[in-house]
Formats: C-alpha cells, sequence, structure tokens
C-alpha cells in the first residue's frame, strides 16, 4: 500500500512539474512577444512612416505598362559580356518571358479542408518543372516569328530595351537584325 501512494504521489509530482514547466515557458514567449512588440511600437512612435503625396514607383510601374501593352511591340535585348563588351542583340516581338512565368499555378492544394498541402502542379504541356530556370527566357523573332531562347548570368548581363541602340558594333544574334525593322 506504501508502495502504491509512493507511486501516485510521485506521478503527481510529475504532472505538476511539466504543468508548471509548460505553463512557465508559454509565458516567457508571451513576455518575449510583448517586449518585442513594445519596441516595435516604440520605435513606430518616435520614427512613424511618412505617407507620400505622390509615388514614383506608381508612376515607372504604369510608364512600363503603357510602353508594352502594344501590340506587336518590339524588344531589343542586348547581351553584354562581364567586361562590358556587347556580343549581340537579338530583336523580338513582345518582351522576353522567363521560364518562371506560367499561365497556370505551378502549384496546387490538396485538400484545401484539411489546411492543405502544396504540391507541384503540371505545366500547360502536362510536364513539371522545377522552377530554376528563372534565367532562362525565350520569345518570338521579330520578321520570322523563330523560336529564340537566351540565358542570363554566368557573366552575361542582359539589357532590354523598346528601341534599338545606337550601337554599331552590336551584331544580331537571331535572324532579325535592326536594320529588318526599322521604318
Amino acid at each position: 500500500m506504501r508502495r502504491l501512494t509512493k507511486q501516485v504521489f510521485t506521478a503527481a509530482a510529475l504532472v505538476i512539474a511539466v504543468l508548471g514547466l509548460a505553463a512557465c515557458e508559454a509565458s516567457s514567449r508571451e513576455e518575449e512577444s510583448d517586449r518585442q512588440q513594445s519596441g516595435y511600437d516604440q520605435l513606430v512612435a518616435g520614427q512613424p512612416a511618412e505617407s507620400m503625396d505622390y509615388s514614383p514607383t506608381r508612376e515607372t510601374i504604369n510608364f512600363w505598362i503603357e510602353t508594352w501593352s502594344e501590340p506587336n511591340k518590339l524588344s531589343y535585348v542586348y547581351l553584354q559580356n562581364a567586361d562590358g563588351e556587347m556580343i549581340g542583340y537579338y530583336v523580338l516581338k513582345g518582351l522576353p518571358v522567363s521560364y518562371c512565368a506560367m499561365l497556370t499555378p505551378n502549384y496546387e492544394i490538396l485538400d484545401p479542408t484539411q489546411g492543405g498541402v502544396s504540391v507541384p502542379a503540371p505545366g500547360m504541356d502536362g510536364a513539371y518543372y522545377s522552377g530554376q530556370q528563372c534565367d532562362s527566357y525565350y520569345g518570338q523573332d521579330a520578321t520570322t516569328g523563330a523560336y529564340i531562347e537566351y540565358t542570363a548570368g554566368m557573366g552575361i548581363n542582359v539589357l532590354l530595351y523598346d528601341k534599338p541602340l545606337p550601337r554599331q558594333d552590336a551584331q544580331p544574334l537571331g535572324p532579325t537584325s535592326v536594320g529588318d525593322v526599322e521604318d
């Protein structure tokens, strides 16, 4: 009987200790969270965010939309090596597109009623893509309609313009040259 009583008291003490530690842990987290929020509140009160009457960012985004919303607008893609030398250029119909751009989401949510799990979804061609080729671009040649693809990075810088550069040293890398499309 004494042994059973000792086991019951030991178990009860263990339960109380675990609950006590859990309570301390939760209050410690709350205390740290409160301290963090308090510090943030002090900083915001002492240094409030300024507001703007005008947004240059919005203006630039709108400029981009106005520039590229024209159907069949030509883009001039210049490739430059790491030393600043011009490798050449492409003339494309429309903007070049990154392999990371999709018309549909590259994921799907399984069983959203249970919190959902995000899994890869097939691309428009039925294949799955890693999403790791964001530095590869493709487009349509301006005069022939040929498919053109290039990769940025690895010492290659891409300069994109909506008008040709006045550079005589730049050579066409695709079928179309600046002279083929000048008005």
